[in-house]
């Protein structure tokens, strides 16, 4: 078990206003990616791959895009007479 980095993803982003106003400041987008994503993976590269997301001003963003993570960042296939089993198609 590594050591745990802990985020703050709280706050409301008031000056970036016009990014912030539907989504938290963390999922404002920088080369197709939120800010939490790039700075995730600069820890993650220095070998530090547990978080603790400390989550504020519209929280379920965020938690949204993690959870959907997966089909957000590849392809996928569903059969819609079994919509429950979706292939997805990663790049790994």
């Amino acid at each position: 078990m590594g050591i745990k980095v802990v985020i703050l993803c709280g706050g409301m982003g008031t000056r970036l206003k016009e990014e912030t106003e539907y989504r938290p400041k963390p999922m404002v987008e920088i080369g197709n990616k939120p800010i939490l994503w790039h700075i995730m993976n600069i820890f993650a590269f220095h070998g530090f791959k547990d978080f603790i997301l400390c989550l504020g001003y519209k929280g379920e963003m965020i938690k949204e895009y993690f959870l959907n993570f997966e089909m957000r960042n590849n392809d996928f296939t569903i059969k819609l007479s079994h919509p429950q089993k979706i292939k997805i198609h990663s790049e790994q």
